[in-house]
């Protein structure tokens, strides 16, 4: 093990009272060798380690099963989102995610230590934002952040349509401050957000304007609209809104819940998602959808959830 910080935590003897308790993995910072030391005294592990507060550097970067490009990718850390990291080994970084509590594998060099990173004010509200090196649209583009980004914005320009952000300035049409609703032609609705997103690619794993999946989507939006979401479907299904009754009409903004799939209606009858059957975020017909989880399955509709 490289990290130092998990050396001192595996000299401290703890004690496992009673049987282990059950966890789901996805979210439980606990492998073979190696668990977060918040976990010591309720799953065994050889060592545990105190996680080191991580931010992310890199406009995104994927988080995979094991270490290594080739493996499967399971979610995604975006520019300015936390990550406490619990092991490095080689090029890879181990730990979870700030937001959602999700655990993986993701490049170590898409890190710097919170220390040297100043604290997000501002997430990213349009599908993607420049950073230009002057306060003006024609001057040089110096990255591109998708949609969901955090970053540390300062004063205004003399302008006044551009902050300052590190080393150059970002459109305020394109930001919105953290924990300030976002707003999308006149409305601050997830719905209004999802369709904004409609023809950006489908991503397994992903979660950013730059791709992403179902469940991914779903959280991004609700992300920006305020509401706290975990990451994959069967996680939001237990977790999020109220039943909606049978024979009750859908409305704007409401979940539909097929098997390893949500979408969000945009009215009674259309919901957008994505999608891997169009390899993209699309709006469709909801009975179209219904009619190819039908061909696959006896409950295609496995939940109707309504967030208020």
């Amino acid at each position: 093990m490289d990290m130092k910080a998990a050396d001192n935590i595996g000299r401290t003897k703890f004690v496992l009272h009673g049987p282990e308790d059950v966890f789901d993995p996805r979210v439980t910072a606990h492998r073979g060798d190696l668990a977060d030391v918040s976990l010591a005294g309720k799953l065994f592990a050889p060592h545990y380690a105190t996680p080191m507060p991580m931010r992310c550097a890199a406009p995104k970067a994927l988080i995979r099963k094991q270490g290594g490009k080739n493996h499967e990718a399971i979610s995604e850390l975006l520019h300015g989102e936390d990550f406490s990291m619990l092991d490095v080994v080689g090029d890879w970084a181990w730990g979870y995610c700030g937001l959602d509590g999700y655990v993986g594998y993701l490049p170590v060099h898409a890190l710097q230590h919170q220390k040297k990173t100043p604290q997000p004010t501002h997430l990213i509200s349009a599908r993607a934002a420049l950073i230009f090196v002057e306060p003006d649209f024609k001057s040089g583009v110096m990255k591109r952040l998708p949609m969901g980004a955090r970053i540390a914005c300062g004063e205004a320009s003399e302008c006044g349509k551009f902050l300052k952000t590190g080393k150059g300035f970002v459109h305020v049409r394109h930001v919105q401050q953290i924990g300030a609703p976002v707003v999308f032609d006149g409305s601050n609705g997830s719905a209004a957000l999802a369709e904004q997103m409609v023809g950006a690619p489908y991503l397994w794993g992903g979660r950013s304007g730059d791709g992403l999946d179902c469940s991914g989507l779903v959280q991004m939006i609700l992300m920006l609209t305020g509401v706290d979401s975990p990451r994959d479907t069967d996680q939001q299904m237990a977790a999020l809104g109220q039943d909606i009754a049978d024979g009750e009409d859908l409305r704007r903004g409401d979940l539909v819940f097929f098997p390893n799939h949500v979408g969000l209606m945009i009215d009674s009858e259309r919901i957008v998602h994505a999608n891997s059957h169009w390899m993209q975020v699309s709006i469709e017909l909801l009975a179209d959808v219904v009619a190819r989880f039908a061909a696959t399955t006896d409950q295609p509709i496995l939940a109707r959830k309504r967030l208020s």
